[in-house]
């Protein structure tokens, strides 16, 4: 039996902006109680981790914490790294340079560009339009009033609103206790370049849609999965936040994913 556990594969779950690893507590739990092995990880500004969303202006910075912990894992493990939002960023990143130790990217209502914010279509496809509720963030200016923003931070008012509309009270009002500044320059700088075009592409993908999501809407979502098409497509009744909204189902569908044509790639 033990070692049959030990052969479950390890989830590597990274949270969106102004998230942090606690968002995972449902599934961290449930995928644990399965045997299965789980990180999560916070990034910089996030969780835990005491950095300054202001002065995180590059995505390389931000991503670091999961950078390191690939870089730190033995040759010969594989992981399956799941994104949720902005998350998305974070694991394609990780395909670039570990694809090797990657056997599967799950995208969580996540932003999943190939080449990261290259394009006015990526900005459109990849970046929340919010504008439909007014003036929704909490701006930070660190360089200067007439420099772009260093960090946003939905207002309290609307993070129910908008992110956890779904959502039990207690999930949403533990959202708006942990909730940070996300440094949103250091976002918008995700670029990733590769002098292999089929790196990213060994490493199989799978989509996970939240169809009721106001964040990233489902016109969004859809349109990225068409450009940049991953080997399945699963979709949650859900709003941007599964992990709260619909935690079962969300750890249906990442342990079928473990058994997926996509994953024995």
């Amino acid at each position: 039996m033990k070692a049959a556990a030990a052969m479950k594969p390890h989830f590597v779950l990274i949270h969106g902006i102004s998230g942090g690893a606690w968002c995972w507590y449902k599934i961290k739990s449930l995928l644990e109680n399965s045997g299965y092995r789980v990180s999560c990880i916070d990034l910089k500004c996030s969780g835990i981790d005491p950095s300054d969303a202001n002065k995180i202006l590059c995505f390389d910075d931000y991503n670091k914490p999961l950078m390191d912990f690939m870089a730190a894992l033995p040759e010969n493990d594989q992981v399956i790294l799941v994104g949720h939002s902005a998350g998305g960023l974070s694991v394609t990143a990780a395909t670039h340079k570990f694809a090797e130790k990657i056997s599967l990217a799950v995208y969580v209502a996540a932003t999943m560009l190939q080449h990261g914010y290259m394009t006015p279509q990526d900005l459109k496809d990849g970046v929340p339009d919010l504008s439909d509720f007014g003036d929704a963030f909490d701006l930070e200016f660190e360089s200067g009033k007439d420099q772009p923003p260093t960090s946003a931070l939905l207002k309290k008012e609307l993070q129910r609103k908008i992110a956890h509309h779904m959502s039990p009270d207690e999930d949403s009002t533990l959202a708006a206790m942990l909730s940070r500044p996300g440094p949103i320059q250091a976002l918008l700088s995700a670029k990733f370049a590769e002098e292999d075009e089929h790196v990213t592409c060994e490493v199989p993908r799978i989509y996970i849609k939240t169809t009721y999501d106001r964040v990233i809407k489902p016109e969004q979502q859809d349109a990225m999965i068409k450009r940049w098409p991953p080997s399945e497509v699963y979709a949650l009744e859900s709003d941007h936040s599964p992990f709260f909204s619909t935690p079962f189902p969300l750890f249906d569908l990442l342990v079928k994913a473990t058994t997926s044509p996509a994953a024995a790639m």
